[in-house]
């Protein structure tokens, strides 16, 4: 046995309850078209909008991330869908955010959101005329809201962890939550490391995949994700066989490891520890790379600005939800995050309502077969699309 195996175990047994890896978590940036047929510049009225988009014919599902992502939270889930059932997936960098470039980026207040969607919508239909179904996340499920009120092919809604009584209570503490994540990030894979381990999202494929369209490099301004190229994974099981001995004891990543392996924080935004604080350690990886001319990044949006429009996202939104007569959906990591308005409307059978446990708040990158199995189940259930030979019913609660 090495000295360097001989350290680890010892090492290990110094720390119950925690289990070490011969190599580390491979935290490299996966490029978006794993997950996606294609990307496109659509040019509206005010300005040019960036889609990802997976699929050729069936409904169009058109998915609108929170604040602070971009279309590419929406890959894992995009892959996933279409395996079920015939649709197209179009994922929208909305105003301010990843590839998209507006004549005003600072506006980010409910009315210019769910116009852009708006316009969006009439551009996609132009030419066919597919039913659409609104996804959105957090911010975005407060758009998508607004805007099925004024688009004509709308046909469904979806909304993922997103309530107007727990959105307005959180919104106090938004500032200090933001105050608390870095401000920049040295390399691509310490940005993913932080996502990861900082609790952003439970997935780890989802955060190699997703965190590269939050980012710009400090120098150029370009997004992170322009720049990224599949790498080959790390094989665990060969790597194992051998540590080279120019790797040290710190470059080991320890995972806790929980009785139940529930999740402590479940339905709860993630608290980013402060980059005071946080020591970041790189991560072993055979594709490890250095990023070019070792430009610093920083992230595409500061929301710290965007706080004057934070209240007009949520306030009414409880009520626009229940008032809209399409076939709704409502997709929460907590049972307890219904406000009072929506706890009587889910009584009243008013929307279909699933609680993901053991997710975060990007509940579509934490569990996205599970969440595309409940939007695959209520898609065919309401005879909005028609599944795939791998389609699984999921069961909801009836409405």
């Amino acid at each position: 046995m090495s000295d360097l195996r001989r350290i680890l175990l010892a090492h290990h047994g110094k720390r119950p309850g925690r289990r070490v890896f011969g190599l580390a978590k491979d935290f490299t940036p996966i490029k978006w078209s794993e997950y996606f047929d294609k990307e496109e510049i659509i040019q509206l009225a005010n300005g040019e909008f960036h889609v990802y988009t997976k699929g050729s014919e069936g409904p169009i599902l058109l998915c609108l991330h929170g604040g602070g992502y971009s279309g590419l939270t929406w890959a894992l889930f995009a892959a996933e869908v279409t395996k079920l059932i015939n649709c197209q997936v179009v994922a929208l960098d909305l105003r301010g955010h990843g590839n998209t470039s507006t004549n005003d980026d600072s506006n980010l207040s409910l009315e210019m959101l769910s116009n852009d969607v708006m316009d969006m919508a009439a551009k996609l239909t132009e030419k066919n005329a597919s039913p659409i179904i609104l996804l959105g996340h957090s911010m975005g499920g407060a758009v998508a809201v607004e805007a099925a009120y004024h688009i004509e092919a709308v046909v469904g809604l979806c909304v993922i962890d997103v309530v107007e009584g727990t959105a307005l209570d959180a919104l106090s503490s938004m500032q200090s939550i933001l105050r608390g994540r870095p401000t920049q990030f040295k390399s691509l894979q310490h940005a993913i490391q932080w996502c990861y381990k900082g609790g952003q999202t439970h997935n780890i494929e989802a955060a190699r995949v997703s965190m590269p369209g939050q980012l710009i490099r400090v120098k150029t301004g370009k997004l992170a994700s322009n720049d990224c190229d599949a790498e080959e994974p790390v094989d665990m099981a060969s790597s194992t066989k051998e540590i080279p001995s120019d790797y040290s004891i710190e470059d080991i990543i320890e995972v806790e490891e929980s009785e139940d392996d529930s999740c402590s924080n479940c339905g709860k935004p993630p608290l980013p520890k402060s980059q005071k604080t946080e020591t970041f350690k790189t991560p072993i990886s055979m594709s490890i790379r250095t990023e070019p001319d070792g430009e610093p990044y920083t992230w595409r949006i500061d929301l710290s600005k965007t706080e004057k429009f934070w209240t007009g996202w949520f306030k009414g939104l409880s009520q626009k939800f229940l008032d809209l007569r399409i076939p709704k959906l409502l997709l929460l990591a907590n049972i307890h995050g219904l406000d009072t308005t929506l706890t009587v409307g889910q009584m009243q059978g008013k929307f279909q309502f699933q609680v993901l446990a053991k997710s975060g708040h990007a509940i579509h990158e934490d569990q996205p077969y599970q969440v595309a199995e409940i939007v695959s189940g209520y898609l065919v259930k309401q005879r909005i699309a028609t599944p795939k030979s791998n389609f699984v019913h999921a069961s909801l609660p009836a409405c």
